[in-house]
């Protein structure tokens, strides 16, 4: 019997982008749009047009490069948002319209300051509006597990008689129970007129750590969209992961009866994607993508392994593009051996940026006796957030001491030219850093600040990890070295270097508009 397929919705760029500290640019936006659509992702949630300018310009940018895709657009009930909404997708080869508005008595009563009739009104009047711009329309019922059951079915019917093409039934809060959620579900096709002619959506938040849960009996329970996350990223605790609601369905088909057009083997690629523009990290126990998804310590479990692998993994890494036995790199490793690697773990390196990243990993594995898959995702990571045409740092000199002012003398270069500057500051890192705004007179504030070893031993290679704000633009640095100090130089000067380009991309942007 063939599975019912349900279509994935995934909302990394907008909900995702909601996650704290997370910040995508337009550029990044296109990259990860299309990685989605290789993919096979249904529905692409690529912003909220309304919101702001930024995310007007990227929903417009991802419409004219996605072709197989669905691009949607996030859109209160307000006639000024969904006209934005369509006019940010007008270029979409398929294109959505997901309007949305809260319906349970906490969020009408202290939120919208509306009665229930005023939110039904707005329904219908918003759906209605949206179905005249576009043939594909989502209504959600923001916070629809605590909305009062008789309630959600007028306005799920006044929706469905508007033109909407799937109702979206989302646990905003994480609130619901895992037979709650799927319970709501059967009673909306229970109840309601024309529910099994419209697709119903899941979409559910993690902040009891039930969101895949929520998910999985959503579907079981009829819906036949499921809204997600990669890494689940998102506000608070997040969103359901879309890599395991997506495992899930593929592991348990003879259970739930239904698949999804994902090509899994892809799935590590684009979560890797995400980490490294995101500046999040998995944890090494999150299922499905994380460090420790496939690793065994206990005899017991490795002898099983050893037998079988089906004895402790119900899923296999290759089927997620994890890469497997690969080859050693050292110091006698050339280009072509790094670019396979990276192909391996979701890069792509070839003309200039394997150039760039060979240097790097030339320098490394001079002061490194064997370079593990860890330290080329970190050289990688820094590389991939590296915009051509950057400031390279040359040379940098650091007097510190416990009770003395720090100084620094940092030498960059770019096109050919060196440029030196000196500063002081509170410690050696912010006289690197001032020392760097000097030279590009790009002066920035630090946000955040993190540092971890990459690998073991001595010479465990430093990865540090900026957000510096310039103006009202946040931008994430990486920098990769056996010594720390030189790390943090990189990442500083590469979150600088990437404020640059943004500046330049919207500048180019506004002249072309």
């Amino acid at each position: 019997m063939a599975a019912d397929r349900v279509k994935i919705f995934d909302t990394t760029l907008r909900d995702g982008e909601q996650t704290p500290g997370v910040s995508f640019h337009r550029a990044e936006k296109v990259e990860i749009a299309r990685a989605l659509e290789t993919m096979g992702v249904d529905i692409i949630e690529a912003g909220f047009a309304a919101s702001s300018n930024g995310d007007f310009k990227a929903i417009r940018a991802i419409s004219q490069v996605v072709k197989k895709a669905t691009v949607c657009s996030l859109a209160r009930c307000v006639a000024a948002d969904i006209e934005a909404a369509s006019q940010a997708l007008e270029a979409a080869a398929q294109k959505r319209i997901h309007v949305f508005i809260a319906t349970s008595p906490i969020h009408m009563s202290a939120k919208l300051r509306m009665t229930p009739d005023e939110v039904y009104e707005a329904a219908v009047r918003s759906v209605t509006l949206a179905r005249n711009l576009c043939d594909d329309v989502e209504f959600s019922l923001e916070d629809a597990t605590r909305t009062d059951r008789d309630f959600l079915f007028r306005v799920v019917e006044g929706a469905i008689r508007a033109g909407a093409t799937t109702i979206n039934l989302p646990d905003t809060v994480g609130y619901a129970a895992v037979h709650e959620y799927g319970q709501m579900f059967l009673d909306v096709l229970e109840k309601v007129p024309g529910a099994d002619a419209v697709t119903l959506s899941a979409h559910c938040h993690n902040d009891l750590g039930l969101g895949v849960a929520t998910s999985l009996e959503g579907v079981r329970c009829g819906a036949r969209q499921v809204e997600c996350t990669i890494n689940g990223l998102g506000e608070r605790a997040g969103n359901a992961p879309m890599e395991e609601i997506v495992m899930g369905l593929r592991t348990r088909r003879n259970y739930y009866g239904c698949d999804t057009n994902i090509n899994t083997r892809g799935l590590y690629r684009v979560s890797r994607m995400i980490a490294n523009l995101s500046g999040i990290e998995p944890a090494p126990n999150k299922p499905v993508v994380g460090a420790n998804a496939f690793q065994h310590q206990s005899g017991i479990h490795q002898h099983g392994i050893l037998a079988s692998r089906e004895t402790y993994e119900v899923m296999k890494p290759e089927d997620l593009g994890i890469p497997q036995q690969s080859l050693a790199l050292g110091k006698l490793s050339g280009s072509h051996a790094l670019a396979d690697r990276a192909h391996q773990l979701g890069y792509t390196l070839e003309g200039e940026a394997l150039h760039n990243a060979f240097t790097r990993f030339k320098e490394l594995a001079d002061r490194k006796k064997e370079i593990t898959d860890a330290d080329v995702l970190a050289i990688l990571r820094e590389q991939r957030l590296t915009p051509e045409g950057s400031f390279r740092l040359f040379a940098f000199q650091i007097f510190t001491g416990n009770k003395m002012t720090s100084t620094a003398t940092v030498t960059v270069e770019k096109d050919g030219e060196t440029k030196t500057r000196a500063a002081w500051g509170v410690g050696p890192v912010e006289a690197c850093f001032n020392a760097v705004d000097a030279i590009t007179d790009m002066p920035c504030s630090l946000e955040s600040y993190n540092i971890k070893a990459v690998t073991e031993g001595q010479d465990a290679l430093g990865e540090v990890t900026v957000r510096v704000r310039h103006g009202g633009e946040t931008m994430l640095g990486r920098g990769v070295s056996t010594d720390v100090l030189e790390a943090s130089c990189l990442a500083y000067l590469n979150a600088v270097n990437r404020l640059i380009a943004h500046q330049e991309t919207d500048e180019i942007s506004e002249v072309q508009s």
